[in-house]
């Protein structure tokens, strides 16, 4: 690899059980679909991009729906588990290059998160609702590898999303879509990166 920048994705790759949707539609008794239309995609974005805050998205939310809501419920249901075998993963690339985070995530699983120590591994994070983009929007990658100092051709990025992977190599990035560690163990080490 000429360069010696990683950047991981964390729902789903490094942290397993972080789709609180399920659990919120059971709770307020609607169907996912319900609970995008209430939500509304914008606001969904607006969290994950800091433009609107939690209470906000709430109160929203409570007026489209018509359901009191009197808790963060992405705060209440969200409990990660940190995948180990990745980790593992991690903690060997850390040998050689400069690791960090590149997350989609809204303020109450960011600082569940890093309460936890779970983002103590890396290098630095890179969380859309402080940097002000998402993924698969370029502004996220080129904000990262702008503030890294790094070119899109010296940086690998890994994500189980694979929306977020073709953004990626359109970019010129090389990507890994995550299905397994162990997966992407092997494909590191034919590449000659790990």
């Amino acid at each position: 690899m000429k360069g010696n920048l990683i950047i991981f994705d964390i729902g789903g790759v490094l942290a397993k059980n972080t789709n609180v949707v399920p659990d919120i539609c059971k709770k307020l008794n609607i169907s996912k679909s319900d609970f995008i239309k209430y939500a509304g995609v914008e606001k969904l974005k607006g969290i994950q991009t800091g433009k609107i805050s939690m209470d906000k998205f709430w109160n929203h939310f409570e007026k489209k729906s018509g359901i009191s809501i009197n808790e963060d419920l992405f705060e209440s249901f969200f409990n990660p588990v940190i995948d180990t075998k990745t980790l593992e993963v991690i903690k060997r690339l850390k040998e050689k290059y400069r690791v960090i985070a590149g997350t989609n995530t809204i303020t109450p699983h960011y600082n569940i998160h890093k309460k936890r120590g779970d983002y103590d591994l890396f290098d630095k994070v890179y969380a859309s609702h402080l940097i002000g983009f998402s993924k698969p929007d370029s502004d996220f990658y080129e904000k990262i590898l702008e503030t890294e100092n790094s070119s899109a051709e010296e940086a690998v990025f890994i994500d189980d999303t694979r929306e977020n992977i073709e953004k990626a190599e359109k970019l010129h990035i090389k990507s890994y879509l995550f299905r397994t560690p162990e997966e992407l163990e092997r494909d590191l080490e034919s590449d000659f990166i790990l």
